[in-house]
């Protein structure tokens, strides 16, 4: 297997509703490279919740990172440890969701107010695990300048030992824009970002926002440590398909689809024996054949069914796009 020296070149983003195992065991049929994150999981939950449901993982995710989300030290410390203890390769924190559920318990995208804070829980999550501690934020808040907000939280978080951050290159508005219009209408500033790296070449910076394809996330190469691409990968997963050739360099045949297909079935059936509806797993698959002839009816097979989803609908739908074409690579 090609040697990766460099762990955060290319990953796959925390999305809420998104990342969740049954996805993550879908993009790592795809790239076998690709860092993987989970769905932000708060850290009281963490905590004191059902933590296989919240946390489990298969090993085959590997490299695979636990987001946590929160603004207590001793309870972010706690939650990274359980996240050591159950095997991530890394736990990273939360410092860029704008979400309603976010701003209520004040972390997330609020912390890029209090960057002492977040150098804190840094410190404190540190302290608890050898595993790397990493940040994912915003270039700032609301009318915040990200000369000034970028740098402060970069440098306090730096001094209390973090090397690795993943910027996504907005501003979030925590007034008067959904989640969904924060991933979209703050004007992208890829230059903040890049003056970030130049000026603070010691740190592992990686960039994240508006990346949509391959090729241009072999370009960002060239100026940053590492990308991280979310939407894109989630609506179209067979881009990834190409991550370990463009973006690793590993000379081998990419994944065909069909195959894929054929592995999530069974993973779909074994998932289903044990009490996990297949419809938690196939509306992860609904982009797979994205621009493809039959993707419509693609996705109407996988997602017509709601709850009722059979076991075997993988079967089905691959069998339904065999008859419009003889090979899906």
């Amino acid at each position: 297997m090609t040697k990766i020296t460099n762990e955060w070149r290319f990953c796959v983003a925390p999305m809420m509703d998104g990342t969740d195992r049954h996805c993550r065991f879908l993009h790592r049929l795809l790239t076998k490279h690709a860092r993987l994150y989970t769905e932000m999981i708060v850290a009281e939950a963490a905590i004191r919740g059902d933590r296989e449901r919240l946390l489990g993982f298969s090993p085959v995710e590997h490299p695979v990172a636990l987001q946590v989300g929160g603004s207590d030290p001793s309870s972010l410390a706690e939650a990274a440890r359980i996240g050591e203890d159950f095997g991530y390769d890394e736990v990273n924190l939360n410092v860029g969701c704008p979400s309603d559920r976010v701003r209520s318990g004040a972390f997330g995208a609020c912390l890029m107010k209090t960057p002492g804070l977040v150098a804190e829980c840094v410190a404190s999550m540190r302290d608890s695990v050898k595993i790397p501690v990493t940040v994912k934020c915003r270039i700032g808040v609301d009318d915040q300048s990200p000369d000034e907000s970028l740098f402060a939280l970069v440098d306090a978080v730096s001094a209390a030992g973090c090397e690795v951050f993943i910027v996504h290159a907005r501003k979030a508005w925590l007034e008067g824009l959904s989640p969904k219009e924060n991933r979209e209408i703050p004007p992208l500033d890829y230059e903040i970002v890049r003056r970030l790296k130049r000026e603070r070449p010691g740190l592992t910076v990686v960039l994240n926002g508006g990346i949509e394809t391959l090729e241009a996330a072999a370009a960002h190469l060239e100026e940053f440590d590492g990308v991280m691409l979310g939407r894109a990968a989630y609506g179209e997963p067979a881009l990834l398909a190409g991550a370990d050739g463009m973006i690793f360099g590993v000379r081998a045949p990419s994944p065909e689809i069909d195959a894929v297909v054929r592995e999530m079935s069974a993973y779909v059936k074994a998932q289903a024996r044990d009490g996990v509806a297949p419809h938690h797993v196939t509306r992860h698959m609904l982009g797979l054949f994205h621009a493809r002839p039959g993707a419509k009816s693609w996705r109407r097979m996988l997602s017509e069914q709601g709850a009722a989803t059979p076991p075997d609908i993988l079967d089905r739908a691959l069998e339904a796009m065999a008859e419009r074409a003889p090979a899906f690579v």
